[in-house]
């Protein structure tokens, strides 16, 4: 990259300047590659564009502007654009952003959830580059983005060929991440993701951290059988999922050794125990932003995917009510409300 010359890297555009796609753009921008970013929230597109947007936290502290307008001022078209909006956001913003689009440019998916299906549908699958991040990173306020720790980051094209345009986004991906990965089976990394999201989504039913509700032995069985349930689903699927930072998926693939997923529980209490991003963004959504969260497109597309196969999955069909209710104010954040999910789920 340093011998390339700027006028030769063709312009990127980030449609979403939150949590992952703040934390990228920041980045990209510090190391001079030609990055805009748009932004629904007009005091957020203001900071970033003039005094800066700054990433705090304990991987690094620096404060970058980065060129951000919202959603009705941009004009022009671009060759890349990179999609960091919320999951239940992303055909809304597909809608606004493909007119932005150039005929031969294509859009990365860098969201957390199966998004690659809405994206292909409706701009075409040799537009649609898929994405696999994991680092944790939180919006604080305008202009300010909480850098909770390094963690997985793979891009892949979704039909599993490399080309040239694959490689290129993942030498700037190692820009923000060093240990980005190329891979030829991005759906395996997306559904081993959805595994540990739907565990996610299990811990955001209290106030408790990720680490505390992981290490808790009366919770172990619900996640283990969430994680199950989603395997079984890509499993029927043909989907070989992909482990990262230390969770395995194929722990709670059917016919894995018993106590193999309960180890895999105490490592993710361990893995999360070392993060300045105590909670889940789905926490945030529900206890600080007070807000919808992305269960349905993350969540429930699974059991929509299970009804199709023919598989149960009354775990994962009771979290998606149970965050419901809490969006909805019919229940709390609290252990009784996860407590609902233990006998289902074969607990004590």
């Amino acid at each position: 990259m340093a011998g390339e010359a700027a006028s030769s890297r063709p312009p990127i555009l980030i449609w979403g300047a939150g949590a992952i796609g703040g934390t990228l753009g920041a980045y990209w921008a510090r190391a001079g590659l030609p990055v805009t970013m748009v932004d629904i929230v007009v005091e957020h597109a203001r900071a970033c564009s003039t005094t800066g947007l700054s990433i705090t936290g304990p991987v690094e502290e620096f404060r970058q502007v980065v060129p951000t307008v919202t959603p009705e001022a941009l004009t022009g078209t671009w060759p890349i654009i990179v999609l960091a909006v919320k999951a239940h956001a992303t055909e809304a913003a597909l809608v606004k952003l493909a007119p932005h689009l150039a005929p031969d440019g294509y859009v990365l998916s860098a969201q957390n959830g199966l998004n690659e299906i809405a994206i292909s549908r409706i701009i075409g699958a040799k537009r649609t580059m898929g994405c696999f991040v994991n680092f944790g990173a939180d919006w604080l306020a305008p202009g300010e983005i909480l850098f909770g720790n390094r963690a997985a980051v793979v891009v892949g094209e979704i039909d599993g060929s490399v080309q040239p345009r694959t490689q290129q986004m993942h030498e700037w991906l190692r820009i923000f991440e060093p240990a980005a990965v190329l891979t030829d089976n991005i759906w395996g990394y997306l559904w081993g993701k959805l595994a540990y999201g739907a565990m996610l989504f299990a811990t955001a039913l209290t106030p408790d951290s990720m680490s505390a509700n992981f290490a808790d032995p009366r919770r172990v069985p619900v996640f283990v059988a969430l994680g199950r349930e989603v395997m079984a689903v890509a499993r029927a699927r043909g989907v070989k999922p992909v482990g990262f930072n230390g969770f395995d998926p194929e722990c709670f693939a059917p016919g894995a050794p018993a106590g193999q997923a309960e180890s895999s529980i105490a490592a993710l209490s361990e893995f999360n125990r070392h993060t300045a991003k105590t909670h889940s963004g789905i926490y945030r959504d529900l206890a600080v932003r007070k807000r919808k969260t992305e269960v349905d497109p993350q969540i429930g597309i699974i059991a929509s995917l299970a009804r199709e196969a023919g598989i149960e999955t009354p775990v994962l069909a009771r979290l998606v009510s149970l965050i419901h209710d809490i969006e909805d104010g019919r229940k709390p954040m609290a252990f009784e409300t996860f407590a609902e999910l233990i006998p289902l789920a074969g607990g004590a």
